[in-house]
């Protein structure tokens, strides 16, 4: 099954940076996300914009994926980048032919999948008004369709299979016209939720399409030896400096034990980061 990783300068280069520089969990996550897809479930490209292509070849970790496509605009067609932090994905996604993956790269699959007509998301959310509020809270002028249920539950879209070019075209049409239209605020989490995690559900839902999840999240945070996805961790690594180093060994290890003619990624990391 081919899949697709995506990354976007954009949301760094609005919040002032000047360079990219990903951190040294995330270089391993994303290899490890990369070279396990190979493994076990097929092939898997990296849609990125030209900043992030020229930085990944700098480094020179693009051999992680059969292929590198320059698929996202570095302005994000216009799309608030701080709004719409993840609407990198949808652009990406929408450029690319189904059946598909779409996986962040801090999402890890150990095994292999089996794959149907059923979309397939890592797992369910729940609705809170903190995160996933009534569609009233959105403003005037935001395009919404008429008729979409407020009772499904959304979607964690950090893993997402798209069975059929017709519900993704509709998925991201509805998605990118939302983020096109919204009136721009300072929200920066419910609005891109909305988007990218809502949406998925609500348009599955409008169309009929079969949904299926991974993950139940009531044991999201038990060990699971069949996925990782780092989510929060992120920040408690960057708090924490033991649990960075315990992470960052693991990882080593693995890479090394499972992928060892990749072992030059543990020697770009940790000349990156000056080890």
């Amino acid at each position: 099954m081919n899949a697709i990783h995506i990354a976007s300068s954009a949301p760094a280069f609005a919040k002032g940076r000047t360079a990219l520089a990903a951190e040294d969990f995330d270089l391993y996550c994303t290899a490890l996300s990369a070279l396990c897809w190979r493994k076990f479930n097929g092939k898997i490209t990296m849609c990125c914009d030209s900043r992030y292509a020229e930085y990944y070849d700098k480094i020179g970790i693009t051999d992680i994926w059969n292929d590198i496509k320059i698929c996202v605009a570095d302005d994000l067609e216009g799309i608030d980048p701080l709004m719409f932090w993840a609407g990198g994905k949808l652009l990406a996604l929408r450029e690319v032919k189904a059946p598909v993956v779409m996986i962040d790269t801090d999402f890890i699959v150990w095994k292999t999948l089996e794959f149907g007509d059923a979309l397939i998301a890592a797992h369910r959310e729940e609705i809170s008004d903190g995160i996933y509020p009534p569609l009233n809270f959105f403003r005037a002028g935001d395009h919404i369709i008429p008729d979409l249920s407020e009772e499904v539950l959304p979607l964690n879209t950090a893993f997402l299979y798209v069975p059929d070019n017709d519900f993704k075209e509709f998925y991201t049409c509805q998605a990118i016209s939302f983020m096109k239209s919204a009136a721009r605020c300072d929200d920066r989490l419910k609005y891109m939720v909305f988007a990218e995690q809502r949406l998925a559900a609500m348009c599955a839902d409008y169309t009929g399409t079969p949904v299926r999840t991974l993950l139940d999240k009531g044991s999201l945070f038990y060990p699971q030896s069949d996925f990782t996805h780092l989510w929060g961790a992120k920040q408690a690594m960057r708090d924490h400096p033991e649990l960075r180093g315990e992470f960052l060994w693991k990882c080593r290890k693995r890479l090394l034990s499972e992928f060892p003619e990749y072992a030059y990624i543990a020697e770009i990391i940790d000349i990156l980061n000056g080890e």
